[in-house]
């Protein structure tokens, strides 16, 4: 009981420090509530987070503003068809001591940071997309046969344009599994859009502040990870997961037929994590099924693809998980 109770208030005082933390953000980032959500979201699971969207929506400032309010050391990397592995990563330099002796010493590249901004990350080649993929994936970079681990927490959020696809290199799905959640930023709306007229062209504009420590973030992932889910809630995204994979037999007509690959176990992991998390930032003690349903598009949408035909079909990936979702929980209801 004292350890329930302990957890109680943890889960407590940490949804009131998220609560300034989205207050706080809100004054650089206006509007846009559920693109907070979903990046906070994968903060406090410890995962990176796919920003897709047109130029001029605010990811990079949405960025920026949550190193600031998390209190996490930022970096920004640009990527460009000519980038090189080593300007992420870093590498090794030939110095000569005042005696004359020669050593090879390591300088860091952007990548060691708490909160990286990978900006338009499919410009990049994949040799240079794939240099990220260890860091995502094991928390530490390897150059010249030597590990070096990077400082937690470490967090990539990657920015990508829908609609420019030119000279750009699509990421490979190995490296989109690495991605907890995508995240859609869309258009505001038009009350949203007012609001940041008035706020964004005047002689000054609102500063965000720092609400969390990266220590205070370590802990609260922490917490996300103790939070108590439900059988109810495990046995939801079991089956939800694997009614989206069209070779299993529980499938639905709709994915047999229009979806080529589904998600794998990585996906279930991401579900358990972020409905806690969405929970928490509702100011709830455990998740429920209306959180699988608002996290089944974020969690499942980059980890599968629609079949040849269904493109020509013009079938609409969203709308498949979205129905999928739903029929998933009126079943678990029901039972």
């Amino acid at each position: 009981m004292p350890d329930e109770t302990e957890l109680v208030a943890a889960i407590e005082a940490l949804g009131e420090k998220l609560a300034e933390a989205k207050a706080s953000i809100t004054r650089r980032f206006i509007g846009q509530e559920r693109v907070v959500d979903l990046t906070l979201s994968a903060l406090l699971c410890g995962g990176h987070g796919l920003l897709i969207g047109l130029p001029g929506l605010g990811k990079t400032r949405l960025v920026s503003t949550l190193s600031t309010v998390m209190g996490l050391n930022g970096a920004r990397i640009q990527f460009t068809p000519d980038l090189m592995p080593a300007d992420i990563l870093g590498s090794e330099v030939l110095e000569t001591a005042p005696d004359g002796s020669r050593a090879f010493r390591f300088i860091e590249g952007p990548i060691f940071c708490q909160l990286l901004m990978a900006d338009e990350i499919n410009r990049a080649s994949p040799r240079t997309q794939s240099a990220l993929l260890q860091a995502m994936q094991e928390k530490s970079v390897t150059i010249a046969g030597e590990a070096h681990p990077l400082s937690p927490p470490f967090h990539v959020l990657a920015t990508q344009n829908p609609i420019e696809q030119e000279g750009t290199y699509p990421l490979p799905e190995a490296q989109l599994d690495r991605f907890l959640v995508r995240i859609d930023v869309p258009y505001p709306d038009r009350r949203t859009e007012h609001d940041i007229l008035l706020a964004t062209t005047g002689v000054a504009e609102d500063e965000a502040h720092a609400v969390f420590t990266a220590a205070e973030l370590i802990a609260a992932q922490k917490i996300v990870r103790r939070m108590p889910v439900g059988e109810g809630v495990v046995e939801m995204i079991l089956d939800l997961v694997r009614a989206c994979r069209p070779a299993e037999p529980e499938a639905p007509p709709i994915v047999r037929e229009a979806v080529a690959w589904g998600p794998g176990p990585r996906a279930a992991q991401a579900l358990m994590l972020t409905v806690r998390a969405q929970a928490l930032l509702e100011g709830r003690l455990a998740p429920s099924a209306e959180d699988v349903l608002k996290m089944a598009g974020p969690v499942l949408i980059h980890r599968m693809a629609l079949s040849f035909a269904a493109r020509a079909r013009g079938e609409d990936l969203p709308r498949i998980i979205d129905t999928v979702a739903r029929e998933t929980v009126r079943v678990e209801a029901a039972a």
